[in-house]
């Protein structure tokens, strides 16, 4: 048995969503283990919130700068090996780079910050302390996207020729769906940042085209708005956009669409096959080839037909689905290992490069949507 990587947590207590996701996705992983936290802003909160999940009372801290300056203090032997990052936005860099200069490597969920100039300021530290970063985007935790990334990658199907991605959500559709604890911070500048739904969810699918293409988002030409009369952040808008390879695509980001729950689904059409794959389906991977019949690809811990990192990714027989918890817990299990000094051939974290790159999209899309949707460039050295 190998000792469990010992992790402490910032934010994520009563009444967040996302908190117990990645305490979640870390116990199914089964190589880490919370050991401190500092999960509030508020520190009777946070002492509390620690109470309710098991954290001893001494090492429960009431700010995030506590919980650093303490736990650094510990021996190594006892204080905690990486700090996961649950927080709204706006605490992610300040927060990450505390961690990194006093030695902690970081895990901090998408999107990395809340501004370019953020996030650039913590890919300096990053690259000063020689910390290890990474994000967390859930979707590369899949196995049948690590497939679908697996299969184009081993040229058989030819050029990516054209992507079709979309994100929506319908939880935000009217004023009075933006007055509770999760989605109040995701509305407001002060705490979101520059993005409202493309930053929340447009990451996300900016980040999965990039993953199963292996390719760089070169361009991109935005229309992006708040559609409810009054909103501060964008919940709705749409992109245009070409890939390093000379492959085109159509993205869409938004928390607007009445009835829909979590539609997060890709189509890649190659030269040889489209590729087709739905976060509400995620062990199907449907591939239809030119000439051949249609096939289902599923995922199971008996699919030999899998490539290894799919397989790797997979811990139940097909006909046993797996989900955001089992793709989140992917995650964590490849950073704990990496913290450990065993880094896995092809992590499902995101790298800091990929998050820097994720903000670049943002910023562009941004931009893109003020100047009337002109052509903007994702430059930068991601690029």
């Amino acid at each position: 048995m190998v000792d469990p990587v010992r992790y402490a947590m910032i934010g994520g207590g009563e009444g967040a969503f996302i908190g117990p996701v990645h305490r979640t996705a870390a116990a199914i992983a089964g190589n880490c283990r919370l050991v401190a936290g500092a999960l509030s802003s508020d520190a009777s909160r946070a002492r509390r919130s620690g109470e309710m999940v098991g954290i001893a009372p001494d090492r429960s801290y009431g700010s995030f700068a506590e919980l650093i300056a303490r736990e650094r203090a510990l021996p190594p032997q006892v204080r905690a090996q990486f700090i996961a990052i649950v927080t709204p936005n706006h605490v992610h860099a300040p927060a990450a780079i505390a961690a990194l200069e006093a030695g902690f490597p970081v895990l901090v969920d998408k999107p990395l910050t809340d501004t370019m100039a953020a996030a650039l300021n913590l890919q300096d530290v990053a690259r000063r302390s020689g910390g290890l970063l990474g994000v967390t985007h859930t979707y590369t935790g899949y196995a049948m996207v690590r497939q679908a990334r697996a299969m184009i990658a081993q040229g058989g199907l030819g050029q990516v020729r054209r992507v079709a991605v979309r994100y929506t959500q319908g939880w935000l559709a009217t004023a009075q769906d933006a007055t509770g604890k999760q989605a109040q911070w995701r509305v407001d500048p002060a705490r979101s940042g520059l993005a409202g739904a493309f930053g929340d969810i447009g990451s996300h699918a900016f980040n999965l085209v990039e993953f199963i293409t292996g390719e760089r988002m070169t361009r991109i030409a935005a229309d992006i708005r708040a559609a409810v009369p009054g909103r501060l952040l964008d919940d709705d808008g749409a992109a245009m956009f070409h890939l390093a390879g000379g492959g085109r695509g159509t993205l869409i980001a938004s928390q607007i669409c009445t009835g829909d729950a979590n539609g997060l689904e890709i189509s890649l059409w190659c030269e040889e096959a489209g590729l087709h794959w739905r976060q509400e389906q995620p062990d199907r991977l449907r591939v239809a080839r030119r000439c051949g019949p249609e096939e289902i690809w599923r995922a199971g811990t008996d699919g030999a037909w899998l490539d290894p990192s799919a397989l790797t990714a997979v811990r139940l027989p097909a006909g046993h689905p797996e989900g955001y918890l089992e793709a989140f817990a992917n995650i964590y299990h490849d950073f704990a290992e990496a913290v450990a000094g065993r880094v896995p051939a092809q992590p499902a974290y995101a790298s800091l490069e990929n998050g820097i790159a994720g903000m670049r999209f943002i910023q562009a899309a941004h931009d893109s949507s003020a100047r009337d949707s002109s052509w903007v460039d994702l430059v930068g050295e991601t690029q």
